[in-house]
């Protein structure tokens, strides 16, 4: 019995991941434009898949959707692998399905890898893995785009506080909690897909919310 424990784990690992990584896949936001009648979502604004280029297209309703959805299915992800596993085991399965989530969304197999930013996705994990690291994401990143006006400030700012709050709740030791190891990879993905957006930021053409973008 405690020989075949290690197989049954990798199994079970290895399907919360691909759980995971096809929930992330849906592009939600790509799929109610289209049901929508609003176009091709790859062909607006900066043809990304998230609600804010959602938003773009005039239609607020189908972007808080799209938002509301896109975080919904990171939370699905770590719920159904939280669920599905043995309470010892639980906290690894749902941090990779959570990882596997944001990698989803980032590169879903259904639009040939080329999907969103993770942003919406990667604070539902987050707040499914850790409810006070998740709020604390959400409030930055409301308050830092309420303040700027420009999106991507605002997220970028959660993905760098987040870390830092899930290190304050369970410190850094992978044998206490795999949620500060798994917030940084998912972080660190979330701020790779906004390179673009960072140099914009820092050369002040970063378009504020309202302005459409070229």
């Amino acid at each position: 019995m405690t020989e075949a424990l290690p197989t049954y784990a990798l199994w079970l690992v290895a399907a919360m991941a691909f759980l995971g990584y096809v929930l992330g896949s849906v592009p939600f936001g790509l799929l109610l434009t289209n049901l929508a009648g609003a176009g091709d979502l790859r062909k607006i604004g900066s043809g990304n898949i998230g609600a804010t280029n959602v938003l773009r297209t005039g239609r607020k309703d189908l972007a808080a959707a799209t938002l509301l959805l896109d975080a919904a299915k990171g939370m699905l992800a770590v719920a159904i692998a939280w669920i599905m596993t043995p309470p010892d085991f639980s906290d690894y399965t749902s941090t990779v399905a959570a990882i596997a989530a944001v990698v989803g969304h980032c590169y879903p197999v259904f639009l040939g890898f080329r999907g969103g930013k993770g942003v919406a996705t990667g604070l539902g994990v987050m707040l499914a893995l850790s409810p006070l690291t998740g709020l604390a994401g959400c409030a930055a990143w409301l308050g830092v785009a309420r303040l700027t006006r420009i999106s991507s400030a605002g997220a970028l700012s959660a993905f760098v506080i987040m870390p830092l709050v899930v290190l304050a709740l369970y410190g850094f030791s992978f044998q206490t909690s795999p949620k500060p190891l798994a917030t940084m990879l998912i972080s660190l993905l979330v701020l790779a897909r906004h390179h673009e957006n960072i140099g914009r930021i820092l050369s002040g053409t970063e378009p504020r919310v309202g302005e459409s973008k070229r």
